[in-house]
């Protein structure tokens, strides 16, 4: 192969490396400023009190002994009004002490339905929903608490009839001084939910978190029992009805981020496994002659993230010297390869901090940048290891503030 053919792949690849990341964001927002010189958005009001509609809080648990109490007394807290609000657990295999403590210190404030095997999050939310009888069903984690006023911001998101689904935002309370996991976490995140809100204003959101999120009773359908990103096949499949995911940068769950980078490494390997499989499952969203501008977010957004940019990401090194060894410019090559060195420097260096704490987040970045599409390749296997069910490990999170 001549130099040529080398230098466009590399270009090639840096492109979509630089798109992945940065470029689809650039092009979003002049997307969405352009659609809003000439469409301005519609404001709704919710209607009074007594004609708001019921809504159950639907919340998944495994062995959440340790946070029933704060997440019902953070639920209880909820601008709702009474009597329209009704919080129900699913705690398919939890053999500690959760069940008791909801049955009992929490009686009459919560419906619980319990099974004793433990089958995955995802038969759970399927089971549960079979005795769900309200029009808006909002999922939650038990680990995450939810702004007082949520509720009332998703319901009003529902006032548009377009609105299939309603994608809450994730918060990561960051310490002062926290770790690289939770300190690079909560920087992505921050990143990640501007790009959910620009989605969302140019057409939809690209489906939903798990920590918060809420679709029309009768648009829930059922899931293969295996899926390892619920909320995400759950949410994109009522988009491909014709619906819209609206993002609501109002209503807002706070977890606090992963204890230490073992643990997020668990949950980055299980999401990038669950990316993989949600390729597969909703490949029919790959087609931009039936799905249009979703179809151009969904790949932009998802689909690269979670496949080849990871791969172009890590072979671009190797093709930089490959092309500086053959003779390429070693003004441009050169320049391009000092500055991949010092950005996987950064990326060494934030791995020897990852296990102090720090003030400086900055120093984060590179590092959780590298390591989140390290875990992406390490997803392919993760998926093959847990074929045929749901459960998987749960990953550890910090002391809550």
């Amino acid at each position: 192969m001549n130099t040529l053919w080398i230098e466009i792949i590399f270009w090639i690849a840096l492109f979509i490396v630089f798109y992945t990341y940065l470029g689809y964001g650039i092009v979003l927002y002049l997307l969405v400023k352009l659609k809003e010189l000439f469409v301005k958005p519609r404001e709704r009001k919710l209607p009074p009190d007594g004609e708001l509609p019921d809504v159950t809080l639907f919340i998944t648990a495994f062995n959440e002994e340790e946070v029933v109490d704060e997440k019902m007394e953070n639920s209880l807290a909820l601008d709702y009004p009474e009597g329209k609000l009704h919080i129900v657990w699913v705690t398919d295999g939890s053999d500690d002490g959760t069940n008791a403590r909801l049955c009992t210190h929490w009686e009459g404030k919560a419906t619980v339905h319990f099974q004793p095997q433990r089958q995955g999050k995802t038969a759970a939310m399927t089971r549960g929903m079979q005795l769900i009888e309200t029009p808006i069903v909002v999922f939650t984690d038990a680990n995450t608490m939810l702004n007082r006023e949520a509720i009332r911001e998703i319901v009003l998101a529902f006032e548009d009839p377009r609105v299939g689904c309603v994608a809450g935002e994730k918060r990561i309370a960051v310490q002062t001084k926290d770790g690289a996991a939770a300190g690079g976490e909560g920087i992505y995140w921050k990143y990640e939910s501007t790009l959910k809100a620009l989605d969302a204003r140019l057409y939809s959101a690209v489906g939903a978190a798990g920590e918060l999120f809420a679709v029309r009773r009768e648009l829930f359908e059922e899931m293969e029992q295996d899926t390892l990103l619920d909320d995400f096949i759950l949410s994109l499949r009522i988009a491909m009805r014709g619906y819209t995911i609206a993002y609501c940068t109002e209503a807002y769950a706070i977890e606090t981020g992963s204890a230490d980078m073992r643990e997020e490494e668990k949950r980055k390997v299980r999401i990038a496994a669950g990316g993989l499989q949600s390729i597969w499952r909703l490949r029919p969203l790959l087609n931009p002659f039936r799905y249009g501008i979703l179809s151009f977010q969904y790949v932009s957004h998802r689909v690269l993230r979670w496949s080849v940019t990871p791969i172009l990401l890590f072979l671009l090194l190797p093709l930089n010297i490959l092309l500086l060894f053959m003779g390429a410019s070693c003004a441009v090559y050169g320049t391009i390869l000092v500055l991949q060195m010092l950005f996987y420097f950064l990326g060494l260096w934030g791995y020897h901090l990852s296990t102090r704490q720090i003030k400086n987040k900055l120093l984060f970045i590179p590092y959780y940048f590298l390591f989140m599409n390290v875990n992406v390749l390490k997803g392919i296997g993760y998926l093959r290891k847990k074929r045929g069910t749901g459960a998987w490990e749960k990953a550890k999170r910090g002391e809550r503030i």
